[in-house]
């Protein structure tokens, strides 16, 4: 394997688990305490800001991260017609998915941050935070399987 390619790899492993990790945690430590008023708002207002740009910019790295491992280890006949094609193509369908639903959380939570609330703002963003802890969890065993 070049060095190009262990880099890549490396970066898309090291950005992956961050980006789903960080969403774990905000949808399971972050979100409920919010929810209870537990946070002041602008403290949530930060978070959520800064887990939106994560999001934004992991995206970005994993779509190129993606884009060159895809290209350097599947024609599209075997990305379309074998099971680990499958996987790779479930696992970019999986992180447009958690790339939406946390902007469409930070687009329900920012509503009412605006006027210095927390709770009901946390409880409309929550079905789309925890729709993403789903997703990042079933990108992990996504990746679980490329692994075999």
């Amino acid at each position: 394997m070049a060095l190009i390619d262990t880099v890549m790899a490396t970066l898309h492993l090291v950005v992956g688990g961050l980006w789903t990790g960080s969403v774990l945690f905000f949808a399971l430590a972050v979100l409920p305490t919010a929810r209870a008023g537990n946070i002041r708002a602008a403290a949530f207002e930060s978070v959520v800001s800064r887990l939106t740009m994560w999001s934004r910019g992991a995206s970005l790295v994993m779509f190129a991260t993606g884009g060159h491992l895809a290209g350097t280890r599947y024609t599209a006949e075997s990305l379309f017609g074998s099971g680990r094609g499958h996987l790779v193509l479930g696992m970019l369908a999986l992180w447009f998915v958690l790339t939406g639903l946390v902007e469409v959380g930070r687009a329900r939570a920012k509503d009412g941050l605006a006027e210095k609330k927390v709770r009901t703002p946390a409880e409309k963003a929550a079905p789309f935070y925890l729709g993403a802890a789903l997703v990042a969890v079933l990108l992990l065993v996504d990746a679980g399987l490329l692994l075999n």
